[in-house]
């Protein structure tokens, strides 16, 4: 019996690309003629056309429909990943253009509706690069399945992502014991007409909870929290090993140099004048002995492939038992390390004799920054370790010098540090100070990373690089735009050295808006195993080798080292070797993702903080201008929020070209870098979300605005009273 040919009907991809590649419009006539189609079959190419129409793709014109190859402003695109300033990146579903497809930028303040990976997005585009275009979105065609964390509230699920409006409806899987203000972890699925419906997976605590902001974060960023069993028991049996192939340094007074609220030491340092310089060790855990490649230790490591540090918690990347206990270099006891032994010159030059060996340490005493900061400043002096102090502080001048010389991209970028209570509450935000007490450790680290790095070349072994490539031109025509905005009259070239961005720094118009502008024109620092250098430490050769307790990579570089000098067991690996590329993708991906929850966690903590503060004026400077308002950064809470457009007391017109905001008389303008005043409207702990009113004159034209989270704000006052 002969089987009869199968009808094939046009898939919607294979009539999308279909019409790409005319530069007419079209009738669906001759859509009928070019696929066949026949009968009531025409009823079904009729819903893919309107389909195709809704989407963008095409458009009609009469009764023909033209393609949107000939409307080279909007693409259909998937969203890929973020880049690490948090704007979306995302490829051409269809690319009928010249050469391969650009990658598509779509910033945070161009993205309306919001979106997430694997969405498809309409997209009007314009080029910055023949490899580059920029995008704002014009519509959400499709969201993809995701997890997502909301509360429960009113029957619905608000999510706690402030990009997200919308209240999404249940599905049967809920119990019915959830009660408003439960946090829970939910997957968001596509029914029928596009219609998102949240499908229950757990529950992850309350709302109302005091640390629900690092708890959000975790499970947003689905971030590993508990370890399985039996990585945990691997980590309970391991002991110190014996002094075997090991050096004695348990003599030498290291010590463990750190913030007070360190609880885990991978590194100790010595030094000692040699008459010519300085005579350094640098002692790192020795991480890979008990780590060995391919077992459940090395795999969950992997898994991780760093540690997050959170205000309330972190969540390191080996159990505890070897990053609080065996690993860590705690003082008064016995501790395996890898040894970095160099002498430096007095102004700071590496000398060719380094070398790195496994030894047994103890390490005399675990300090403080402020400590040793005290010391450095003869304020209180450390009894008993008066000469290594000393040493110390006078091998970091000579490094200074070296640093000074290489031309290091010095940013004063300051970091947030959240104070909580022991309810959890926030209790203050301030800037994290810095000494030259955490400069030295700095120095002494760079300085064992670099001989790591061309210890390895010098043995022909894989190297797994820190690498950091030079801005690109399109983020330098940004700055220049912004400096030129700014009044900023210093020239800078296409290709500056971190030393021209310094000079830029060192000026009187220097602002701390200026240093996040120049940061957010440096490319973003990654692990590959091919070296392009280091552009902001102006460094040849780099790798991380200084943290193996948090850090896979470093891991890697020590089992590099075993193996390429010999020194026992837990060396690198075969199979290792061959994936180096690809461990390099991942633990790049894993240090992204634990920054963007870092970061998260702390917009909810200071939107907490602000919270009993709303109606409060506040200095703030304009850091971005968008067609539909204002972002603005509070500098000293380092709190970023928006002013919306409908707030402002006149017509304003949005300049793309000069990225500024004109009223229609003329008489005001708004651009990056602008300081204002503003007045705190809401703030909603829960998505880390901040609104502003600009002051302006008349007082009338200040009113109150509204807010999709008001629901959840006011339950959450509710139920702190109860409480």
């Amino acid at each position: 019996m002969t089987k009869s040919k199968e009808k094939h009907l046009p898939t919607f991809d294979e009539v999308v690309a279909y019409l790409n590649k005319q530069t007419q419009t079209v009738s669906k006539r001759d859509l009928v003629r070019a696929f066949g189609v026949k009968g009531d079959d025409r009823t079904y190419l009729k819903h893919v056309l309107k389909e195709i129409e809704q989407r963008g793709i095409l458009h009609r014109k009469g009764r023909h429909f033209l393609p949107n190859s000939a409307l080279l402003d909007r693409l259909e695109v998937e969203v890929t990943g973020q880049d690490s300033q948090g704007d979306l990146v995302a490829r051409p579903l269809h690319w009928n253009g010249e050469g391969n497809p650009p990658q598509i930028l779509i910033t945070k303040d161009k993205l309306k509706p919001a979106a997430g990976v694997g969405d498809t997005l309409l997209v009007k585009a314009h080029p910055l690069h023949k490899t580059l275009y920029e995008a704002e979105t014009l519509k959400r065609l499709t969201m993809a399945d995701k997890q997502m964390v909301g509360v429960f509230f009113d029957g619905k699920i608000l999510s706690v992502d402030r990009r997200f409006k919308e209240a999404f409806a249940l599905d049967s899987s809920f119990p019915k014991t959830l009660k408003p203000n439960d946090l829970v972890l939910v997957s968001i699925t596509m029914g029928h007409f596009r219609k998102a419906s949240a499908h229950f997976i757990e529950k992850i605590g309350c709302s109302t909870d005091p640390h629900v902001a690092s708890l959000i974060s975790i499970f947003a960023h689905h971030l590993p929290v508990n370890f399985p069993e039996k990585v945990l028991q691997q980590a309970d049996r391991a002991k110190i090993p014996s002094m075997e192939e090991r050096t004695d340094l348990r003599s030498v007074p290291f010590v463990t140099i750190d913030g007070a609220d360190a609880r885990d030491f991978d590194d100790a340092v010595y030094a000692e004048p040699d008459g010519k310089g300085w005579h350094i060790y640098v002692a790192i855990a020795d991480v890979a002995w008990f780590v060995r490649e391919g077992g459940v230790l090395d795999n969950e490591a992997f898994l991780r492939g760093n540690s997050t540090y959170f205000p309330d918690r972190v969540l390191p990347m080996l159990p505890e038992a070897l990053s609080n206990g065996v690993c860590s270099l705690n003082p008064k006891e016995d501790r395996p390390a890898m040894v970095c032994e160099v002498w430096i010159t007095s102004d700071g030059q590496l000398s060719p004799n380094y070398r790195f060996f496994r030894a047994m340490i103890r390490s005399a005493a675990r300090l403080t920054y402020e400590e040793v900061q005290d010391d450095f400043d003869n304020v209180r002096k450390i009894e008993g370790l008066l000469d290594l102090t000393a040493a110390l502080k006078g091998a970091y001048e000579a490094l200074k010098k070296a640093r000074i010389r290489r031309g290091v991209l010095e940013l004063d970028v300051p970091e947030k540090q959240v104070e909580l209570d022991a309810k959890g509450q926030v209790v203050s935000i301030h800037n994290r100070q810095r000494f030259d007490s955490h400069r030295m450790i700095e120095e002494f680290m760079i300085l064992a990373n670099v001989a790591a790095a061309e210890t390895l070349e010098r043995l022909k072994m894989p190297v797994m690089y820190r690498v950091h490539d030079c801005p690109s031109p399109e983020k330098m025509e940004s700055l220049k735009t912004f400096l030129k905005d700014a009044g900023i009259s210093k020239a800078i070239s296409d290709s500056p050295l971190p030393r021209d961005f310094n000079n830029i720094l060192s000026s009187s118009a220097a602002t701390p808006m200026l240093n996040q502008m120049i940061l957010r024109t440096q490319s973003q620092a990654e692990y590959s195993p091919e070296n392009i250098g280091h552009y902001g430490l102006s460094l040849a050769k780099y790798a991380h080798f200084t943290s193996p307790i948090r850090r896979y990579a470093d891991i890697l570089v020590h089992r590099a080292l075993i193996r390429g000098l010999h020194l026992g067991m837990g060396g690198l690996g075969d199979d290792e070797v061959e994936s180096f590329s690809k461990i390099a993708e991942h633990i790049s991906a894993t240090e992204r993702q634990s920054a963007a929850a870092e970061q998260d966690a702390l917009d909810r903590y200071i939107a907490s903080f602000l919270a009993h503060r709303v109606g409060e004026v506040f200095d703030a400077r304009i850091s971005s201008v968008t067609p539909f308002g204002l972002f603005v950064n509070v500098e000293e809470y380092g709190a970023d929020g928006i002013v919306p457009l409908r707030t402002l007391n006149e017509y304003y017109t949005y300049n793309p070209t000069q990225e500024t905001l004109v009223s229609r008389s003329g008489g005001q303008v708004f651009r990056r870098g602008q300081l204002l005043q503003v007045v705190l409207k809401e703030a909603v702990p829960l998505t880390g979300g901040l609104l502003f009113e600009v002051i302006q004159e008349p007082a009338k034209n200040m009113h109150k605005s509204g807010f999709s989270r008001k629901n959840i704000k006011k339950n959450s006052r509710k139920s702190k009273k109860k409480n």
